[in-house]
Order: structure tokens, then C-alpha cells, then sequence
């Protein structure tokens, strides 16, 4: 990424997750086993809104899926409300169904759940996912996220029912805790 929208990205993701004691900008960025795909809106220039893409195998229920999540998406506080960030969500769900994924699933706090939705992401009732590692896990539920889903392949859509009400041992590591 050219370093003046790279720089344009680290200062939106700091306005909207302010660090708290020096250390959040510090580590800012994503674990490079987790496959980090950056998308950006940008128009003249200017990014309009941004998101970063994970991947990593999923073991859940007796499978193995090409699973990803979406992480960091950031919009530009005055090109909010104006469609740019539901346009980049739904073009990383596209991309991500091109290439190959299985399915798409993270989590986001309750009140975006909608905004997601119309992107064409489901929610998933009753499902967690359990970040950090398996010594240190990361469950969602108490941190108040609903989780959400898009299935793309067959296997995917057919085994659906195994991610519902589920807990999703996710286990991205110790940097991308949940994603």
C-alpha cells in the first residue's frame, strides 16, 4: 500500500480506536499468519473508507474450512452515511466469495449488526467465537458481539447449521485476539 494511504488508514483506524496508554497505535497492523488483505474506498486520493481481511483454517464440527473475518473497518467521520463503507463491505464479501473462502465470519458490536446485514452478512443467533489461543481464550459473548456469517461453498452452505448457537474456536492468536 502507498505510504500516503497507509498513513490516511493508521489515521482513521487512531480516531476510532483511540490508544489508551501508547500501546494500541504501537501494534497496530495484524499477525502475518492470519494472511492480512487490506481494501480501501479512496476517491481523489482520499480514503473514504478502509477494512483488512484475515484468514487462517477453521476446525469446526468434523471440517476444515478456508474461513476469513473482517477487521478494523473504518470509515472517514464526514463520508459516513453517504453509502461508502456498506459499498466496501459489500465489495470484500464479493472478493472473498471470488476467491475462494468458504465463509466469512466475525463479530461486531450489536448495534452494527444491521449495517452488516445489508452488506449481506447473516447473524447468527447464539453464536460465539472464541478468540485468542487455546490457553488464552477470547470468547465474544461476554464482550457483547453477535456473531456474523456469510456461506459460500457448498460444503459451507450445507453444514450452516453447525455454526448456529455454536461456539467458533477461531483462535487467531495472541496480536489478532478476535478478528
Amino acid at each position: 500500500m502507498p505510504a500516503a494511504l497507509r498513513d490516511q488508514v493508521r489515521a482513521l483506524q487512531d480516531e476510532a480506536w483511540p490508544s489508551t496508554g501508547g500501546d494500541a497505535v504501537a501494534v497496530r497492523g495484524h499477525d502475518p499468519a492470519l494472511r492480512p488483505l487490506s481494501m480501501l474506498l479512496v476517491e481523489d486520493g482520499r480514503v473514504l473508507a478502509a477494512l483488512d481481511i484475515l484468514s487462517k483454517a477453521l476446525d469446526h464440527a468434523g471440517h476444515e474450512y478456508r474461513a476469513s473475518g473482517l477487521s478494523t473497518v473504518v470509515t472517514a467521520p464526514d463520508a459516513r452515511r453517504r453509502g461508502n463503507g456498506l459499498r466496501l463491505v459489500r465489495a470484500a464479501r464479493l472478493q472473498l466469495e471470488a476467491d475462494g473462502a468458504d465463509l466469512c465470519i466475525f463479530t461486531c458490536d450489536e448495534p452494527l449488526a444491521r449495517f452488516y446485514e445489508r452488506a449481506g452478512f447473516e447473524v447468527l443467533p447464539g453464536t460465539q467465537l472464541i478468540g485468542g489461543t487455546r490457553d488464552e481464550p477470547l470468547p465474544s459473548r461476554p464482550l457483547a458481539k453477535v456473531t456474523l456469517a456469510a456461506f459460500f461453498t457448498p460444503l459451507a452452505i450445507s453444514r450452516r447449521a453447525d455454526f448456529l448457537g455454536a461456539d467458533i474456536e477461531l483462535f487467531p492468536g495472541t496480536h489478532d485476539r478476535l478478528w
